[in-house]
């Protein structure tokens, strides 16, 4: 049996954050605002998964009014999120992931973030594709404002 599950997540942007998304610290004078380390892309992909699974979401299993997940590396919420659909019997197949964000500009990013985000969901590094847009100066990722991050994950039930 296989499933297929959509995840996504936007965050605010402010200074005095550190931008780290798909598991990679980003050089830039804004952040993602966010209970955890705000990272869109472990988020969206998490969504993905559980809800493959038919598992809820992120908020049903990390709570931002929960004190434990405050400034939570979000890598190690999604290896949770992954043993979770195991102990259930499901494995993850595949994933991709579109991150939106304006600037800076992620391509020399892109295979750091697909290895790191393969390796927290025990997945070879081809099993991941990360891609990212920008906004093109609409709304509020193209105005700078946010990033948002779109997953799609494919899970499979285990032997």
């Amino acid at each position: 049996m296989i499933r297929v599950g959509v995840g996504t997540d936007k965050h605010r942007l402010s200074g005095g954050r550190k931008m780290i998304l798909g598991g990679v610290h980003v050089e830039a004078i804004v952040g993602p605002v966010g209970h955890s380390d705000g990272d869109a892309v472990a988020h969206a992909i998490i969504d993905a998964l559980l809800g493959a699974a038919a598992q809820g979401d992120i908020g049903a299993h990390f709570p931002d009014t929960d004190p434990r997940w405050k400034g939570a590396d979000s890598l190690a919420l999604l290896k949770a999120a992954v043993e979770l659909l195991r102990s259930q019997g499901w494995r993850p197949i595949n994933v991709d992931c579109s991150i939106h964000l304006e600037r800076p500009q992620l391509k020399d990013l892109k295979e750091a973030m697909a290895r790191r985000l393969a390796a927290a969901m025990g997945l070879p590094r081809e099993c991941v594709s990360i891609k990212a847009k920008t906004g093109e100066a609409l709304d509020s990722v193209g105005r700078g404002e946010a990033v948002e991050a779109f997953a799609v994950a494919l899970i499979e039930k285990s032997d």
